[in-house]
């Protein structure tokens, strides 16, 4: 099966979309692709998910331990969308996308948006495959090119650079995604998604050598490992709230909670469904409560059953934007005030934004949780009012520490941190 990784010089290449109409290609041949994500995102694993017809693993070699990585990455047939641009990492390039096809042994697959280049992309792409001797850069796929003389232009480039070409992707309406504050609108706001990729994967079985992408392999066997839990259940039965407004939940932390034999509970807020009465906990995950504030504000249903929830001693959980919705209100872009479920004593804000950003060290102020943990954060919001009992003391990627995190009331908890694996000290995770 085929296994390789797909980088690109920079972000903003048009990796993501190249990359699912890859495995839509490649799947529409008869692969059975497993589709991944380096770093930690939410957003664009949900479009590989839709081009490969399964759940998106991320793979992060900065916040999960090495076992759990080797376990979600035990498949063969491994196509992995890389972050940003080839070599940039958190720390001195760890977790990069160079990094991570070193570790798994991946061919590099280089997407050069060629848009505003001609023959000097055989300078960029000789660069890519020369800077590091143990990062094995197959090919390179042209995209957002213009007409056949540019496309041969380019490819004369890349003779001159020694890299061979696996084609060249024209403008495309189907490979471009419009983009909100957060990244790509999601995946399931694009009811056509399904088509346009089929649509696209037809145009790349066109214009790119898809045999010589099945010819990729991994380096070495895949190795499996039993990892730990990347986060204990939070219950037997945990109330997952799941839809437009709470869509950034892991897959690898849900799988690993049912195969902890926890029973996982799907439910709408923004449907206006209560989480399951018999659920003795209930996640929020991230994602845009702050475009639908209203809708939230009106759903009486869920912001009983969230009370409810609570009286009868659930554990409760959001992180981000579930944190933000355990709040008592939420001001969105305009300045409207909307109230949430109030369960916990922060207001959050968007009439004055503020970017926040980056991977965290965390140690768990709760039993509920782990006490060490890696997350990372992304957000606009900015807090009004006291958080409470702070749920997380934190530290950035060098360990320099930060404002504590988050907030906590008996069994209901939650912070802007997005939760990604726990930590063991002194196994080389905290150095």
């Amino acid at each position: 099966m085929p296994s390789f990784i797909v980088a690109a010089p920079t972000s903003g290449a048009g990796k993501t979309m190249v990359t699912a109409a890859l495995i839509a290609a490649l799947r529409a041949r008869g692969h059975e692709i497993e589709p991944a994500k380096v770093g930690p995102d939410y957003i664009d694993p949900a479009f590989l998910a839709v081009a490969a017809g399964r759940d998106a693993i991320n793979i992060d070699l900065w916040a999960m331990r090495e076992a759990l990585v080797s376990a979600l990455t035990a498949s063969d047939d491994l196509v992995v969308e890389g972050v940003m641009g080839l070599f940039d990492g958190p720390s001195s390039g760890k977790g990069s996308t160079a990094d991570v096809a070193k570790t798994l042994g991946l061919p590099v697959v280089l997407v050069a948006d060629a848009s505003r280049q001609s023959h000097s992309v055989g300078a960029l792409i000789h660069g890519f495959a020369t800077f590091d001797k143990d990062v094995r850069v197959a090919g390179v796929v042209f995209n957002r090119v213009a007409s056949a003389r540019h496309e041969a232009m380019l490819r004369d480039g890349a003779a001159r650079a020694g890299v061979p070409v696996f084609g060249a992707i024209g403008r495309d309406d189907d490979l471009a995604v419009a983009e909100r504050h957060l990244g790509l609108v999601q995946a399931r706001e694009h009811a056509d998604l399904a088509e346009r990729l089929a649509n696209a994967a037809a145009r790349v079985a066109e214009t790119v050598d898809l045999s010589a992408l099945e010819a990729l392999r991994r380096g070495g066997e895949a190795s499996v490992s039993d990892a730990a839990l990347a986060l204990p259940p939070l219950g037997q039965r945990i109330a997952v709230a799941s839809d437009a407004a709470f869509a950034f939940a892991y897959p690898h932390v849900l799988a690993g909670w049912r195969a902890a034999g926890a029973e996982l509970l799907p439910f709408s807020p923004l449907g206006d469904e209560a989480p399951d009465p018999s659920a003795d906990a209930v996640y929020l995950p991230g994602g845009y409560p702050e475009l639908h504030a209203g809708a939230l504000a009106a759903a009486r249903t869920w912001k009983d059953g969230m009370g409810a929830a609570a009286a009868r001693g659930a554990v409760i959980y959001g992180e981000c934007g579930g944190y933000m919705a355990l709040g008592q209100a939420l001001t969105d872009a305009d300045g409207v005030c909307h109230a949430m479920a109030g369960l916990l004593p922060h207001a959050t804000s968007f009439a004055v934004r503020r970017r926040t950003l980056g991977y965290r060290r965390l140690r768990s102020l709760t039993p509920l949780l782990p006490e060490v943990l890696r997350g990372h954060e992304f957000h606009r919001a900015t807090l009004t009012g006291a958080e409470g009992a702070p749920l997380f003391e934190a530290a950035d990627t060098a360990g320099a520490p930060l404002p504590a995190m988050g907030s906590q009331a008996g069994r209901v908890f939650g912070s802007f941190a997005h939760l990604i694996d726990h930590a063991v000290e002194g196994n080389g995770q905290d150095d």
